[in-house]
Parts: C-alpha cells; sequence; structure tokens
C-alpha cells in the first residue's frame, strides 16, 4: 500500500520496485511468505540473474537503500507511476510516460479532478490519472474485458487506491459511463471512439471539460475528429516512438603503419618492377656484365680493411632503420594494448517497447452540453444507418 501516500520504511504488504539495471527493473509485493502449487507455504524469494533476494528481508529497511542479492546487489525504491510503467505486467498495450505527461497537461488534470477513462487496459494510465487528482479527485474507469477490469480492481486495491478510484466491467460505446455530469476530463482509448462522443459529453460538467481521444489508425482518427466538430477547438499531436541508446564498451585492432613499413612495400614493388623490366627487355650488354663480374670478385678476394669499412657505410643506415623500426612497433604495442584500441559506443536497441498513434483533444464549450448531445448522437445514427445499407 505505498503509492497512496509517501513513507520511508519499508512494511509488509508494500509494493516496492527493485531497481538492478536499466534493463532489470521489477516490482515485488513484498510478503514474508507465500504458497506453492502444492499449498504449502514456503519463503518468498525472487530470484534474478544477478542472484536470489529473500523478499521478507526487505521489511524495515528504507526505500532508496542498497540490497544485496546472492551474486550482486540491488536498490529498493519507492514506486511511482513512472516506474510502474515500465514494470508492470502487461495486459494490454500500453501508453508510456511521454504520452501520459502530455495526456495530464492537456486535459489540465489537478487535485480534486474528476476523470473518466475508457479503457482500463494495464493501467499504466490510471496510476498516473489517480496521482494527479489526489486523495480529494476520482477516477471512474471502465473496461469491456472482464478479467482485465477485475485484475485491474485487484491491483487498485493492493495499491492502497481504492477509495479514489471506481472500476467497472462496461461497454461504454453501448451503455456510457454509468455517471452524468461530474466529469472534469474524459479519456478514450477503444476501439471505436467515434462512438462513444456523446455519452462522453453527457459524463462531463456543464462549464468546462476536456477530451481526449487516443487512436492508433489514422482512419480511426479521422472519423472522431469528424464528430468532434461541435467543439470548437480540435488539436491532434501524432505520438511517436521515443529512441534511446545504449552505451558500451568497443575493442578494435589498431593497424600501426610506419614510414618504414611504407619504404620497405614501396621498394619490394620497385624492385619486382625492375626485375620484369629487365627479364623483358634484355639489354645488359654481354661485356659489361662480365666486367661487373670481375669487379665483384676481385672484391670479394681483396677482402681488405677498406672494402669492410665501406660495406659498414653502406649497411648503417639500412641497420639503423631496422632497429628504429622494432622500437616503433614496441612502443606502439605498449600504448595501444597489444595492438588493440577500447572506446565508448551507443546504439540503439533491437527493440523498443512502445507503438506509435494519435492524440486528439477537444474542448467542450460552456453553454451547449445539451446541444452537444443531440450532435453527437444524430452522427452515431448515421454511421449506423450507412453500416446498414
Amino acid at each position: 500500500m505505498s503509492f497512496s501516500e509517501f513513507k520511508d520504511v519499508i512494511e509488509e504488504g508494500d509494493t516496492v520496485i527493485l531497481y538492478i539495471g536499466v534493463t532489470s527493473i521489477y516490482a515485488i509485493e513484498v510478503k514474508p511468505t507465500i504458497v506453492n502449487k502444492l499449498g504449502e507455504e514456503i519463503d518468498n524469494v525472487f530470484q534474478s540473474r544477478f542472484g536470489a533476494l529473500k523478499v521478507g528481508e526487505l521489511i524495515g529497511k528504507q526505500y532508496g537503500s542498497k540490497v544485496s542479492l546472492s551474486r550482486g546487489w540491488a536498490n529498493v525504491l519507492y514506486p511511482t507511476p513512472e516506474l510502474w510503467t515500465i514494470c508492470l505486467p502487461h495486459r494490454t498495450q500500453i501508453l508510456y510516460s511521454a504520452d501520459i505527461s502530455m495526456v495530464v497537461t492537456q486535459l489540465n488534470i489537478g487535485p480534486g479532478s474528476v476523470v473518466c477513462e475508457a479503457g482500463t487496459g494495464s493501467g499504466s494510465l490510471s496510476h498516473a490519472l489517480l496521482r494527479a487528482v489526489g486523495p480529494s479527485g476520482h477516477l471512474h474507469t471502465r473496461d469491456f474485458h472482464k478479467e482485465r477490469a477485475e485484475a485491474a480492481s485487484k491491483e487498485f486495491a493492493t495499491h492502497g487506491l481504492s477509495s479514489r478510484v471506481t472500476v467497472l466491467h462496461r461497454d461504454v460505446c453501448a451503455n456510457g459511463f454509468g455517471v452524468e455530469n461530474i466529469a472534469d476530463a474524459v479519456f478514450l482509448d477503444l476501439p471505436g471512439p467515434w462512438n462513444t462522443i456523446h455519452h462522453a459529453i453527457s459524463s462531463m460538467k456543464d462549464v468546462g471539460g476536456r477530451l481526449c481521444s487516443f487512436s492508433p489508425c489514422i482512419e480511426q482518427l479521422y472519423r472522431t475528429a469528424g464528430n468532434l466538430k461541435i467543439s470548437t477547438k480540435i488539436q491532434i499531436f501524432e505520438k511517436c516512438l521515443s529512441k534511446y541508446f545504449k552505451t558500451c564498451s568497443v575493442m578494435l585492432s589498431v593497424l600501426v603503419v610506419t614510414y618504414a613499413d611504407y619504404n620497405d612495400e614501396k621498394s619490394e614493388y620497385l624492385g619486382k618492377k625492375r626485375k620484369l623490366e629487365d627479364n623483358n627487355e634484355k639489354c645488359l650488354d654481354e661485356g659489361q656484365f662480365k666486367k661487373e663480374n670481375f669487379v665483384d670478385q676481385e672484391k670479394k678476394e681483396k677482402g681488405t680493411e677498406e672494402v669492410q669499412d665501406e660495406n659498414k657505410i653502406k649497411n648503417a643506415p639500412i641497420e639503423e632503420e631496422i632497429k628504429d623500426r622494432k622500437e616503433n612497433k614496441e612502443k606502439n604495442k605498449e600504448s595501444e594494448g597489444n595492438g588493440m584500441i577500447k572506446f565508448m559506443s551507443a546504439h540503439t536497441p533491437l527493440k523498443m517497447a512502445g507503438h506509435t498513434g494519435f492524440l486528439t483533444f477537444a474542448t467542450l464549450p460552456p453553454g451547449i452540453r445539451s446541444a452537444a448531445i443531440i450532435a453527437a448522437m444524430k452522427l452515431v445514427e448515421q454511421d449506423e444507418n450507412i453500416r446498414d445499407c
């Protein structure tokens, strides 16, 4: 019962949020024991990929504290509508925080407001509306699916919100909300919201009143906007998916090319090219060839210190270059981590929670409530006559 009012210490029966990581957020009901499938009462142990947690040990701890798992740790957070939206059990597709904030703002919902909601679903928007209306306000939420309505009613009771919400299994398109002339705002999340406009208007107060309809398809938007022509102002917003990025460490091998490497490859290429030219052209003179061989043979036989010194002078630059090349490679290995470099990168996840759609807002002018209801009912009758034809 921790949604209704804030407190510092966790008590038995509270719903807490176990935060392990951005993608590992869980809602846990604090019960020391549970009953298994065999009807036996056993310790309530929550399992995660970071180990197990005995839920009974959370009693008496402060919200926001750090708790130990068998193979890691986590934080126990106070439940908010935003955190509940992330980890609630999905019975239907839901609205997320970005769209919920726009709905609450555009409908001018605040403490003491009375709101009617058609399409309870998983209760994501309902929890945000209940926080906005406060203890002095009230939410009338309806769902045509009996099991979903019952599951939502149990959740509100577990979260301590039963006093400010009324959940009914009801077909709003056929039977309306069951209340009249009390709502400050109406939210519609139905397959055919254009058939519910007259019921929405009848539930609103005589003075003021805002209406919002969520439609996943543009065809639904056109029909709903057509039935809302009785309003003085219509606003349409396209609901888009919010992209977020995940950071990760990436290791890549480093290609180290030194000036010596370049010279070696260039010399090798030129040598092969020169050899091909010599073989193809065969332009060496036979006498010159014998003379060069004779000089080389004389140098080999002579073997004087002068020739040796000359060879040392010729080979000195090459030896220095080879030495420098080895030193550069060792330095590069040390600086780059054995030829690898590590850096931070970001990418979008393969799957993103959410769905596209359209939010339509309308205002009911004061003084035309009765005429608006009649006009909306005529439009519904026209649609039914067209379908019958």
